[in-house]
C-alpha cells in the first residue's frame, strides 16, 4: 500500500468511526464550571483514579485530591489538564509532574525520565496491565499515544506491596474513561486545525466520545484522530576527533599532521603517546540538514460496564490504535577526519577554554581531503497497538475481590533509506558562534562543497528494515478483609495477592546496499553523480520557510526519486540472523500487605506495609556466529536458548502522619528493581576471529536493584492550593557492564581460502552485574496557589509550580578524566503556570525548563551536553454557550532553538529550530 492510499484508508476509518459516534474528547473541556458539580466521582475508583470534572481549577484540586488520599508518594494529572494544557503528546502532559522530564527528539516529547533516571527505569501501565512497546527495549515510546484517550495520569514513586514491580524510578499509571465515570448519556466532540511556523502546514485533528447507561449496563466508545507535520533545522553534528585519527597512522599523514601541529600551534608531538594524542582535538563533522516529519495518529478506547450497586463492578476495556511517521532528512555534510586526509593549515586554535583538562581545541582549519557527503535519508515508521482488559470488583461485607486480566501488544516496523553521494576535496572547517560551517580553503583544488554537483559521485543507497513485536499477558486477583477503626493495634485491612505475567519480544533486523540497476551490480559506483538525478532546492522538497539555522540552501534529490530510481518495487532488506533476537520472560508475584489507622496523640495515622516476592524464568534465543570451513563467516542453522532465572523479596512501608487539619508528613522506604536491557538478555554471539574474542548476550543477568526512601510534608489549603516539600535518596547496585566472564577452548579458525589457521581458545565477554553502587538523590518542592484564597480580587487567577533539584554520586564516565554526571541526569527541572480561570474564560501561560545534561560521551572521552532548555506554551479558552468552547494554544511560541556543546558551550554541538504550533479549536458537549 502507498503512503497517500493508507491514509486514504485511516480517513475512511475515521470517518465510518465518527459515524458510530466513537471520537474521544475529554468531556470536561466543554463544560463550565457551574456545571462542574454535576460530576461524580465513580464509587469503585481504584487508588488514584479519579473522574474528570470541569474547569482547570477544579481538575488541579482533583490532582491534588489523589495526592493527599495516597499512601505514598505520588502526583496526578487529570483529564482537563492533559486536554488543556498546550500538549503535542501524552509525554508533553506528564513534563507537568514534579520530578517528570521528558527526552525531546526535534521538538517533540518522545520518552519520560522520572527523578533523573533513564527511560527504561520507569513501570509504564494502562488500566492496570503493563504497556507493550515498539522499542527494542523496555522503554515506552508515549508519543503513540493520542492525549485524547486518557482519563488520568499518576506517577508513583514509593510503591506498595501490590503494585507490580519493574519502575526504579517509578510507576506511570495511565486510566481510560469508563461509562460510569459520568451519569446517564455524554457525548463530546472536538475539531481543531495546527500550524506549524516552519513548514507552514495546517494540520487536522478531531476526537469525539459517546458514554451511556442503562440501569446497571454502560458502554463508552472513543477515537482520536491527528497529524502533525513538523520541521526541523539543525547544524549540527559537531563533533570533537583526536588528531590520533591520523598519528596513528604512521604514514605520511602522520607526518605531515605533526608537522602542521607544530608550525602552526608550536605542538610538539609524541604520537606513541595515547594521552597526549586524546587531548589535541578538532571538528571531525559539519553538517547543515532538514528533517521533515510527517505523523499520523489514530486510537480508540472502548469500555463496557456492568454495576448493579456500588458494591459490584464488571468492566472491559480496549486501547487500541496506530502511529505512523515518515521522516524525510536532506543532509549536506563535511567529515574533516576522512581516511584520505590530514591537517594542511591551522588557522586558529585553543588551549586555554579547556586547559583544566589538558585538551587544546584545533578551532579553524584547513583540511587535505575533506569527505564532503550529500544524503538523502528516509525513515517509514509503523507502529499498531492494542490492549484488552477485563477487571472484576466486588466488595461482600468486609471483603474486598477484585480481579484482573488482560494482553497489550505492540508492532513495529521501520524501513530507512539513506542515498549517499560523496566528495573529495581540501575544505577548511571551523567553529561559528552557534556551531559550524565547511567553507573553501586556499587550496586551488577547494570547491563550493553546496554548489558543485558533478563532483560528488554515488556511493550508494543503503538500507535497513526492522520489525519488532512485544506480546504481554497478565492475571491478578488481590482478596482484602477490612476492619473497624480502633481494632487489634489499629489494624484496618489485610490484602493478600498474586499476580502472572507472560512477555515476549522478538527483534529481526537487517541491511542491504544498493550499488546498481539490479541485485549484485555495482556499476553506479563511481561513475553515477549527483548531478545526473533530478535535483531540487532542499526548499522546495520540504516546503516551508527558507532554512532557519543559516542563511543557506542547497539542492538535493528528494526521497521520492531516490525510492522511485534506486529501489526495486516491493525491496525491503532481507534479515540477518546475527541480529535477531527472543526474549521471552514469565514471572509469578505474590504479595501480603498490611493497613494501619490509628490516632498518635491528636494525630491520625495511616501505615501501609508489606512484601513482595517475585519469581522470573528467562529463555532467550538467538543465532550464534560462525566460521565456516572454507573460511567465510555464516551462523548456526537455528537459534540458540540459554535460560535464566531470579527471585527477590520487596519490602515496602509508607506511612502519613496528619499533625494538624491540612499539615501532612509522609515517608516511604522500599526496595525496587529494574530488569535487564533485552538486548543484553538476548542470547546472540557475534565473534571477532582476529582478535579470538566472543561476545554474548546474557540471560542469566539479574535485575538492577534500588534501596529508597522519602520523606516530606505537605499542607493543604481549604481553597485548593498544595505546599509540598520532600527529599529522596536511591541506592542502586547491579548496573549492567560488559566483562571477560569465560573461555571457549579448542577453536579451530580458518584461513580466507578454507585452509585451516590454526586452533585456538576464544575470550568471551558478556553484560554482567557490575559490583558496587552509585546514589540518586533530590528534593521536589511543588506549590499550587488560588489567589482568590488571599484576596477575592484576585479570583481566578492563581499559579501552579514545582521545582526538582537532582543530585548523583556517579561521576568520572570520562576516559580521560573530564568529570561528568550521569547520562541524562539534568540537576535541576522546574515548571510554573500562571493561570486565570473564572467565569467563560480560562487562560494560561506555562514555562518549563530542564537544565543542561550530558546526552553522550563521544569516544568515551569528551562529554557532549545537551544545554539547558525552557520553552513557553498557551493556552486560551471562552465557553461561548454551555455546550460550545473555541480553544487556542501555542507550544513554544517564542521559538526557542535546541543547542548542545561539548564540554563548554564555546564548542557548540547543536543549533536546531522546530518552530513553534499554534492549533485553533472548538469542543461541543452534548
Amino acid at each position: 500500500m502507498t503512503r497517500n492510499s493508507s491514509v486514504t484508508a485511516r480517513k475512511s476509518i475515521l470517518l465510518a468511526s465518527a459515524a458510530a459516534a466513537a471520537f474521544l474528547a475529554i468531556p470536561a473541556a466543554a463544560q463550565t464550571a457551574q456545571e462542574g458539580a454535576d460530576q461524580t466521582t465513580s464509587d469503585d475508583a481504584g487508588e488514584g483514579d479519579v473522574i474528570v470534572v470541569s474547569g482547570y481549577r477544579e481538575s488541579l484540586e482533583r490532582a491534588i485530591d489523589i495526592k493527599r488520599d495516597t499512601i505514598g508518594f505520588s502526583d496526578s494529572i487529570v483529564a482537563t489538564d492533559i486536554a488543556d494544557f498546550p500538549e503535542q503528546n501524552l509525554s508533553e502532559a506528564l513534563q507537568r509532574v514534579p520530578g517528570v522530564t521528558i527526552e525531546r527528539d526535534k521538538g517533540l516529547g518522545t520518552r519520560v525520565n522520572v527523578r533523573g533516571l533513564p527511560t527504561e527505569f520507569t513501570h509504564v501501565q494502562i488500566n492496570d496491565l503493563a504497556t507493550a512497546s515498539g522499542s527494542g527495549g523496555r522503554d515506552v515510546e508515549f508519543d503513540i499515544f493520542a492525549s485524547e484517550l486518557v482519563q488520568t495520569v499518576t506517577v508513583y514513586k514509593s510503591p506498595t506491596a501490590a503494585q507490580e514491580e519493574g519502575g526504579i524510578a517509578g510507576i506511570v499509571d495511565i486510566r481510560t474513561a469508563r461509562p460510569f465515570d459520568f451519569s446517564g448519556s455524554r457525548i463530546v466532540g472536538s475539531v481543531e486545525g495546527a500550524y506549524n511556523s516552519i513548514s507552514e502546514e495546517i494540520d487536522p485533528q478531531a476526537s469525539l466520545l459517546v458514554s451511556q447507561t442503562w440501569g446497571p449496563f454502560g458502554v463508552l466508545l472513543s477515537a482520536a484522530y491527528g497529524k502533525r507535520t513538523n520541521r526541523t533545522d539543525s547544524n549540527s553534528g559537531i563533533n570533537f576527533r583526536p588528531i590520533s585519527r591520523w598519528t596513528d597512522r604512521g604514514n605520511a599523514q602522520t607526518d605531515q599532521a605533526i608537522a602542521v601541529l607544530e608550525r602552526d600551534a608550536g605542538i610538539i608531538l609524541d604520537p606513541a603517546d595515547d594521552d597526549q594524542t586524546s587531548r589535541i582535538v578538532f571538528l571531525d563533522k559539519v553538517g547543515d540538514r532538514i528533517y521533515l516529519n510527517d505523523q499520523e495518529r489514530l486510537g480508540f478506547s472502548g469500555s463496557l460496564q456492568y454495576k448493579p450497586s456500588d458494591e459490584l463492578s464488571v468492566t472491559f476495556d480496549a486501547f487500541l490504535g496506530s502511529y505512523d511517521s515518515t521522516e524525510d532528512e536532506y543532509d549536506a555534510a563535511a567529515y574533516s577526519a576522512s581516511s584520505r586526509s590530514t591537517l594542511d593549515v591551522i588557522h586558529d586554535y585553543d588551549d586555554t577554554t579547556l586547559a583544566d583538562y589538558g585538551i587544546v581545541v584545533l578551532r579553524d582549519v584547513s583540511y587535505t581531503a575533506t569527505q564532503h557527503e550529500f544524503l538523502s535519508k528516509e525513515r517509514v515508521n509503523e507502529t499498531n497497538y492494542r490492549q484488552f482488559g477485563g477487571e472484576l470488583n466486588w466488595a461482600p461485607g468486609n471483603w474486598t475481590i477484585d480481579m484482573l486480566g488482560g494482553y497489550s501488544g505492540a508492532d513495529k516496523s521501520s524501513d530507512y533509506a539513506n542515498l549517499k553521494h560523496v566528495a573529495y576535496a581540501p575544505s577548511r572547517t571551523r567553529y561559528t558562534e552557534t556551531g559550524g560551517e565547511t567553507i573553501p580553503s586556499d587550496d586551488p583544488a577547494s570547491f563550493d562543497m553546496y554548489n558543485s554537483p558533478s563532483s560528488y559521485l554515488f556511493e550508494a543507497y543503503e538500507t535497513t528494515y526492522e520489525e519488532i513485536s512485544d506480546d504481554k499477558y497478565a492475571a491478578q486477583i488481590d482478596i482484602g478483609r477490612s476492619f473497624d477503626r480502633g481494632s487489634l493495634l489499629g489494624l484496618s485491612s489485610v490484602h493478600i495477592g498474586a499476580r502472572y505475567t507472560d512477555k515476549t519480544k522478538e527483534r529481526n533486523y537487517g541491511e542491504e546496499k544498493i550499488q546498481g540497476p539490479t541485485p549484485g551490480d555495482s556499476s553506479y559506483v563511481n561513475e553515477r553523480t549527483l548531478a545526473d538525478s533530478d535535483l531540487m532546492d532542499v526548499i522546495d522538497i520540504v516546503g516551508g520557510k527558507d532554512y532557519q539555522a543559516r542563511d543557506l540552501t542547497w539542492q538535493q534529490i528528494s526521497n521520492g526519486y531516490a525510492r522511485d530510481f534506486f529501489r526495486p518495487d516491493g525491496f525491503l532488506s532481507p534479515f540477518d540472523d546475527g541480529q535477531f533476537y527472543r526474549v521471552k520472560e514469565k514471572t509469578w508475584a505474590a504479595y501480603g500487605m498490611v493497613n494501619f489507622d490509628f490516632d498518635l496523640g491528636s494525630m491520625p495515622v495511616l501505615l501501609n506495609a508489606g512484601a513482595r516476592y517475585i519469581k522470573t524464568d528467562i529463555r532467550s534465543s538467538g543465532f550464534f556466529q560462525i566460521q565456516n570451513s572454507d573460511g567465510t563467516t555464516g551462523y548456526t542453522d537455528e537459534p540458540v536458548s540459554s535460560d535464566g532465572d531470579y527471585d527477590k523479596l520487596l519490602p515496602a512501608i509508607n506511612a502519613t502522619i496528619e499533625v494538624t487539619d491540612g499539615l501532612i508528613l509522609r515517608g516511604a522506604a522500599s526496595q525496587t528493581l529494574i530488569r535487564p536491557a533485552l538486548t543484553d538478555l538476548a542470547y546472540k554471539r557475534t565473534a571477532s576471529f582476529n582478535d579470538f574474542r566472543f561476545t554474548d548476550g546474557n540471560p542469566g543477568l539479574k535485575p538492577t536493584y534500588a534501596d529508597q526512601w522519602e520523606a516530606g510534608a505537605e499542607y493543604y489549603f481549604g481553597s485548593g492550593g498544595l505546599l509540598a516539600a520532600s527529599y529522596f535518596w536511591k541506592n542502586i547496585e547491579g548496573v549492567v557492564q560488559n566483562e571477560l566472564t569465560g573461555v571457549v577452548r579448542d577453536v579451530t579458525k580458518y584461513n580466507a581460502n578454507g585452509t585451516i589457521d590454526g586452533v585456538y581458545d576464544f575470550d568471551v565477554y558478556q553484560p554482567v552485574n557490575a559490583e558496587g553502587s552509585y546514589d540518586v538523590s533530590g528534593v521536589e518542592l511543588v506549590a499550587v496557589l488560588p489567589f482568590g484564597m488571599f484576596s477575592r480580587t484576585f479570583e481566578g487567577f492563581g499559579v501552579n509550580a514545582n521545582v526538582t533539584f537532582l543530585d548523583s554520586s556517579l561521576t568520572g564516565e570520562s576516559d580521560i578524566d573530564v568529570p561528568t554526571s550521569p547520562v541524562g541526569l539534568a540537576d535541576s527541572v522546574y515548571n510554573i503556570t500562571g493561570f486565570y480561570d473564572q467565569g467563560p474564560f480560562q487562560v494560561r501561560v506555562s514555562f518549563n525548563r530542564k537544565g543542561a545534561y550530558v546526552e553522550r560521551i563521544e569516544r568515551n572521552m569528551y562529554p557532549v551536553y545537551r544545554d539547558a532548555y525552557g520553552q513557553f506554551d498557551f493556552s486560551a479558552s471562552y465557553q461561548m454557550t454551555p455546550s460550545l468552547r473555541v480553544e487556542l494554544q501555542a507550544i513554544n511560541f517564542t521559538d526557542e532553538p535546541t543547542t548542545g556543546y561539548t564540554i563548554d558551550p564555546s564548542f557548540p554541538t547543536t543549533y536546531e529550530f522546530s518552530g513553534s504550533r499554534i492549533s485553533l479549536g472548538v469542543r461541543a458537549q452534548f
